[in-house]
């Protein structure tokens, strides 16, 4: 071990339901996640700090600060064009810097239907 800061790639710990909840996604968002966890862990500050710090991530990742009002707080990194997203906090140890994923979700995006031309049957609506 060295006394030096070290820099990426990053530790990566997942609470337990977060990982349950990452395992229970279908494969291809399970490989979304994975690609976001990949962009999380190589990036410089895992906090995506100053002007433009994130505009090396892909198009439909981006990373927020959970509360402006907590600079060093949780993050929160969406993924799949808003669909998705996880909660992690860095933690910058001198020893053993990690970053530590608390929530995970995705929500199943349904694309909006045509409206039917055929007329509805359903009575209408008691006033």
């Amino acid at each position: 071990m060295t006394d030096e800061f070290m820099g990426p790639p990053w530790q990566l710990d997942w609470r337990l339901d977060a990982l349950a909840s990452r395992d229970a996604l279908p494969e291809h968002v399970r490989k979304m996640v994975d690609e976001a966890r990949a962009e999380l862990v190589t990036a410089k500050d895992p906090y995506f700090r100053g002007i433009d710090t994130d505009r090396d991530l892909p198009e439909t990742v981006y990373v927020e600060p959970a509360r402006s009002s907590d600079p060093k707080g949780p993050r929160i990194l969406y993924f799949d064009n808003h669909n998705g997203w996880l909660v992690y906090t860095f933690v910058p140890r001198s020893a053993d810097p990690q970053i530590l994923v608390a929530e995970l979700f995705w929500q199943v995006y349904e694309s909006p239907t045509e409206p039917s031309a055929e007329p509805s049957t359903a009575p209408p609506a008691a006033p």
